[in-house]
């Protein structure tokens, strides 16, 4: 991000932190701005990036933003099988994730079946759907270059 994306990316956070009923506050506005430039990134991720500006930032003081993040609708988390959880600001649409089975790395997938929840159970014992969630797994092209 240039100087004035960082500015307008700051701007849009404080506005959606308090349309979400938050009180805006530096270490607020920092994990979002990490998690906008490291989509699908874990706590331990989001604690290292804060390292630099914030070298006290505890585990457990990124759980709770993140938590009431997810609580407020601004951040996604996501939870790919015998992973942490991953967070994402992406939040707004339908879509998946593909995730590679050697490194762990994520990448969105958008939805070619048309809108959420854009995949249907043949049963819904009498749900009514929402969204779906679909984790594809793959090997990511660096780790198919690593192995040849």
């Amino acid at each position: 991000m240039n100087g004035s994306e960082v500015e307008s990316a700051a701007f849009d956070f404080n506005t959606k932190i308090r349309a979400a009923g938050l009180r805006v506050t530096t270490g607020r506005l920092a994990v979002l701005e990490i998690l906008a430039r490291t989509p699908h990134a874990d706590v331990e991720q989001v604690v290292a990036s804060l390292k630099p500006r914030a070298p006290q930032t505890s585990p457990q003081a990124v759980y709770s933003v993140l938590n009431a993040f997810v609580a407020a609708g601004l951040v996604r988390r996501i939870e790919p099988d015998g992973h942490p959880g991953r967070y994402e600001l992406r939040v707004d649409d339908n879509h998946h994730h593909l995730v590679c089975s050697s490194c762990g790395a994520v990448v969105d997938v958008d939805c070619t079946q048309g809108a959420a929840p854009c995949m249907h159970p043949d049963d819904t014992a009498g749900y009514v759907i929402d969204t779906a969630e679909i984790t594809f797994w793959g090997v990511c092209p660096t780790c198919q270059a690593d192995a040849a």
